[in-house]
């Protein structure tokens, strides 16, 4: 397969090691203490009569360059959500939150006194956690699009795939594989800590035993330094597999290939990524990942959802786009039943068809989705263990 390069007729794959590099100074993201509602039970619903009241807060006016086009492809989505329901479903109302946690409030008062039942959004954990705590007396739950599990429970469910979810759907293939021995590594920072506890608890579930942890500082020498401590920590433990909790616009590509030059990955210990390593899709050219595992949503909800996308709107989905549409589809689902969207409707075992595949809330305020799990094949990703099409089993 030819090298993709830039006009300066640089290979792809250099430029996004060099990419990674620069992330990799810049240091890792620094986790966000913010309050929330969580240590009490809310969202219990409020009722009425006709269409189900739907506020969708999105970051329209924020300061962040990229919020608006994000705002409008997660509007997009909930609007096709709305269609497809048919009419006299779901009234949808928007409300911009200028991308911080004070607009996010304002937003949800707004809501709130607007008549809303059911929040969905907004972006960002902060301001999801600052809508939560507007709500929270009001008993409207929030479906927020975070995947940030520090700011889910009490009125707040996050729609984001969790670390926890991946964790433990990637572990139980990879024990089914019989890579049972895991070497666990992550990045020395508060989001790589996040990543490890998820991993750790994962394994006491899915029968994976993880037989070392090691961590890393977050820079090109920091992970270099770590590399023997990560390949002596794989040979003295008899492992046979080696979780990689980095991305691939960070620490993913660096640590992959220092490990390979080490003779740690390929057939003898196999990589397994808690992150997507199909986005971008030319990262799957790394030879260091070539064999590792990693989850992904069911390909084929997905391509359905982007093709019905793109010929209303003439162009594709933002990645997060499916969750707007996914939490339109919950309610949706509920309201069909005549019942109130509130928590114990929300968090219905059965859960609910979305954009990749069957999802259900859980009553602590996170998630649970249906995962594919593909494999790094000749630079392409191959489906090696399908998502499930229930939520009963397959780990769950």
């Amino acid at each position: 397969m030819p090298h993709r390069t830039t006009s300066a007729g640089t290979p792809f794959l250099a430029r996004l090691r060099r990419a990674a590099l620069a992330v990799l100074v810049l240091g890792g993201v620094a986790a966000c203490e913010v309050p929330s509602p969580r240590g009490t039970v809310g969202g219990a619903g409020v009722g009425g009569d006709g269409p189900v009241q739907v506020a969708l807060l999105v970051p329209y006016g924020s300061a962040r360059g990229s919020d608006g086009t994000v705002a409008r492809s997660l509007e997009n989505a909930a609007r096709l959500a709305v269609a497809d329901l048919g009419p006299g479903a779901v009234n949808l109302a928007v409300f911009p939150t200028q991308g911080t946690p004070g607009g996010a409030q304002a937003a949800a008062q707004q809501a709130i006194a607007g008549g809303a039942q059911v929040i969905l959004g907004p972006l960002y954990a902060e301001n999801a956690a600052a809508a939560g705590v507007a709500a929270a007396g009001s008993g409207i739950p929030v479906l927020s699009f975070s995947n940030n599990t520090d700011i889910a429970g009490g009125n707040v469910w996050v729609l984001g795939n969790t670390f926890q979810n991946t964790a433990s759907r990637i572990l139980a293939f990879a024990a089914s594989q019989g890579r049972d021995r895991v070497v666990l590594t992550h990045a020395d920072t508060a989001a790589g800590a996040v990543a490890r506890d998820a991993v750790l608890q994962a394994g006491a579930r899915t029968g994976a035993q993880i037989t070392g942890t090691v961590g890393y500082g977050l820079s090109q020498a920091g992970i270099s330094a770590a590399v023997p401590t990560i390949a002596e920590a794989a040979r003295g433990s008899n492992a046979n597999a080696v979780f990689l909790t980095g991305n691939t616009a960070g620490d993913l590509p660096v640590i992959s290939q220092l490990l390979s030059e080490t003779g740690i990955g390929g057939e003898a210990f196999r990589y397994l990524g808690l992150t997507r390593w199909d986005v971008p899709s030319e990262a799957l050219e790394l030879s260091s990942l070539q064999g590792g595992y990693f989850t992904l949503p069911d390909p084929n909800a997905t391509a359905q959802f982007r093709s019905r996308y793109a010929a209303n709107y003439g162009g594709g989905p933002h990645p997060l786009a499916g969750l707007a549409y996914d939490g339109i589809a919950a309610v949706g689902a509920i309201a069909a039943r005549g019942q109130t969207v509130g928590r114990s409707t929300l968090t219905a075992g059965g859960g609910f068809a979305g954009t990749g595949g069957v999802f259900r809330l859980l009553g602590d305020g996170t998630n649970q989705r249906a995962l594919a799990v593909a494999q790094v094949v000749n630079r392409t990703a191959q489906v090696v263990s399908p998502a499930p099409s229930s939520l009963r089993g397959a780990g769950f």
